[in-house]
């Protein structure tokens, strides 16, 4: 299964933070954005991924992943001139998808909680099973999302619902279920999303995508209930929640959030020498403090 983070768009709502760097390198604690994502996919045993992002910012988020070797993984990059909606994301990444399910994810989205890698598991499993799975989170503001109807589907033992509707930000919603920036699709979603018209705002809507697998009945939901936290880190406001949400848990709790080299090595992708090298790389930082601890086996998990 491939996977593709999507890091485009402007930032202009972070303006003047990300006037002259890309929105996903902004620090979320003590690590840059788009570790976060990085790690979600690297949860969902994806190894393959693309990363998608703006003319001027792709070499940026480049030279601080390079090829991926350092976290097990093998990653490419490609170029979205111009932003045209999140399903254009699968168009522009055809060739890298190729004839494999593919994952998606927003390169601000955060997902925090016990038991996420059985659900991502899951969501994995449906794709390869040719079904889409989109992830809900309840939101007192439903109007400002593209929102949910589920119900819950009885077959089999991954806790999946049935998706009954989408739409996006409607007036009168019929659930609180917002659908959150990750997305799993089967084979042949370039070709489902070559099919997405424009909307009124001139974009390819991941909404419409949805709902062409939904009226297949293809469409799957995976809910992040208690216990899950989900945030979008794409306002300042929203990025000092965040900031704060992970040096609480780190802090409090003593374990890392989103390590894509402790992720790699507790995975058996990268050897204890690899590992080392990274800890050298982030020197004295609590960062590399903290994959000190991983490689000496300080930590317990």
């Amino acid at each position: 299964m491939k996977g593709i983070i999507l890091a485009g768009g402007a930032g202009t709502r972070l303006y003047p933070l990300t006037i002259v760097t890309s929105k996903q390198l902004l620090p979320i604690y003590n690590k840059p954005m788009i570790y976060y994502p990085l790690s979600t996919l690297m949860l969902s045993h994806i190894r393959e991924i693309l990363i998608i992002s703006t003319p001027e910012d792709t070499p940026r988020i480049q030279n601080l992943l390079g090829d991926g070797s350092a976290f097990g993984l093998q990653l490419s990059y490609a170029v979205q001139e111009k932003p045209e909606g999140l399903a254009q994301a699968f168009t522009i990444g055809r060739d890298f998808i190729g004839d494999e399910p593919c994952a998606m994810i927003l390169g601000d989205n955060i997902f925090y909680g016990n038991g996420l890698g059985a659900k991502l598991s899951a969501a994995k499993r449906a794709a390869e099973k040719g079904e889409a799975t989109v992830f809900g989170y309840y939101v007192e503001d439903p109007q400002r999302f593209g929102i949910m109807e589920v119900k819950k589907d009885g077959k089999g033992a991954d806790n999946n619902y049935r998706v009954l509707s989408v739409e996006e930000k409607p007036k009168i919603p019929k659930s609180n279920y917002a659908i959150v920036g990750l997305y799993f699709y089967p084979k042949g979603v370039s070709d489902m999303a070559a099919r997405v018209k424009p909307s009124a705002r001139g974009e390819l809507e991941i909404t419409t995508l949805n709902d062409m697998y939904l009226q297949e009945n293809r469409l799957n939901a995976q809910l992040l209930g208690r216990g899950f936290t989900w945030m979008d880190a794409g306002t300042v406001e929203s990025l000092r929640k965040a900031t704060n949400f992970v040096c609480m848990i780190e802090q409090y709790q003593g374990m890392s959030i989103s390590a894509p080299e402790e992720i790699a090595f507790r995975y058996g992708w990268i050897s204890a020498e690899q590992l080392a090298q990274s800890v050298k790389r982030y020197g004295k930082s609590p960062y590399g403090e903290h994959l000190k601890a991983v490689l000496e086996d300080r930590i317990i998990i």
